[in-house]
Order: C-alpha cells, then structure tokens, then sequence
C-alpha cells in the first residue's frame, strides 16, 4: 500500500459515511452503530494527522474550530463562552433562521444559494438539497410536473415513493437514457437560472 494522503482516503471516507446511513435506515443495533461511527472518526481522526504532520493542524484544531463554529452559529442554545442558554426557540424553523442569518453575516459575499453544495453529492441527494436551500432563500421552487404531482399526492410513504422513483429509472434504462446523468443536468440548469449573476462568472452550460 503506498503512502496515505488525503486524496487516497477520500473513497474511504464516503464508503464509511454511507455505511452509516445504511445502519441507521436499516435499523441495525446501536452497537453496529458505534462501530460504523467509530470508522467515520477514525477517517477524521487520518485526515487530521496528515495535515499535522504538514505542520498545519491537528486534530484537537478540528475539534475547536468546530466548538467554536457551534457556539458562533447557535446563539439561540449557546452563550458566547459556551454554556447552554436558559430559553430556546419554540420551533425548528425558527432555529434554521437563525443559523441562515449567522452564515449570511459570517459570508456576505456569497450570493449564490447554492454555494458550498458539493458537486459529488448523488444527483437526488443534491436535488434535494438545492431545493432546500432556495426555499430557505425565498428563490421560486422548481414547478412539478403536473404528472408528477399527481402521482405523488396519491402516495402514501416513502416506500411507495421509493417504488416510483425505482420505476421511473427502470423505464428510463429501457430508451437508453442515464437516470443519474439526467438528474444532474437538470440540477444544474436549475442552479444556473436561479442563482445571482456577476460580471466576472458566467453562467455555466447546461
């Protein structure tokens, strides 16, 4: 095996965030569960040894930047030298105003919605996502198709919408289409057409 770096880990990284999701969703025990978070940590635990081998950081700079990013973004549970607030918001949306508003202060030169949205996310995963925060931006949502608004008005749980979905790529395997592929190109022209223009960064194709 050759030398760790960043770039060979990242494939291990994800493989073990997905076997999270998996654990969980599938409703395996909670020792299966810390076992699978503990891989997750140590993929953390490598990055942040690399970089302190670089001099740059280590991974007790890990753990207080993050510390410090919560306090910072959660004012409504945090007091500034982190001990918990003795009132919290009464909802759930009005936690994610806050926490919207904090990272437009901390960043007000991002315009863009869609910014820090990463480009490997899965194309469903990254849909939903992209939607998400243009709602959370005030940005006009993607209209349904009425079809496709029909159909899922007429579900009644993930698992049938799954089955849908499921279908929706078995038909389009049969004209030869990429489900995946399609999904991100439409993820992408929707972007392009909600998102700020500046004179020096050109939309980009479709």
């Amino acid at each position: 095996m050759g030398a760790l770096t960043h770039e060979s880990l990242v494939e291990y990284l994800l493989e073990e965030a997905f076997e999270v999701a998996e654990t969980i969703e599938t409703g395996a025990d909670e020792a299966e569960l810390r076992g699978e978070l503990g891989d997750v940590l140590l993929q953390v635990v490598l990055h942040a040894r690399l970089a302190e081998e670089r001099g740059t950081f280590g991974f007790d700079d890990v753990v207080r930047g993050l510390s410090a990013k919560m306090i910072r973004r959660n004012p409504h549970v945090f007091r500034p030298d982190g001990s918990l607030q003795d009132t919290f918001p009464a909802s759930v949306e009005e936690i994610v105003r806050t926490w919207d508003s904090i990272k437009r202060a901390e960043k007000p030169e991002r315009g863009d919605p869609f910014e820090g949205i990463p480009q490997g996310l899965p194309a469903l995963a990254r849909a939903q996502k992209s939607l998400d925060r243009a709602a959370r931006a005030g940005v006009t949502p993607a209209p349904p198709l009425t079809a496709a608004a029909d159909f899922v008005r007429n579900l009644d749980s993930e698992e049938q919408l799954g089955e849908l979905l499921l279908a929706v790529v078995s038909a389009a395997r049969t004209r030869g289409f990429d489900a995946e592929r399609a999904l991100r190109g439409a993820v992408r022209r929707y972007q392009d057409s909600h998102r700020p223009l500046h004179p020096s960064t050109p939309r980009t194709g479709s």
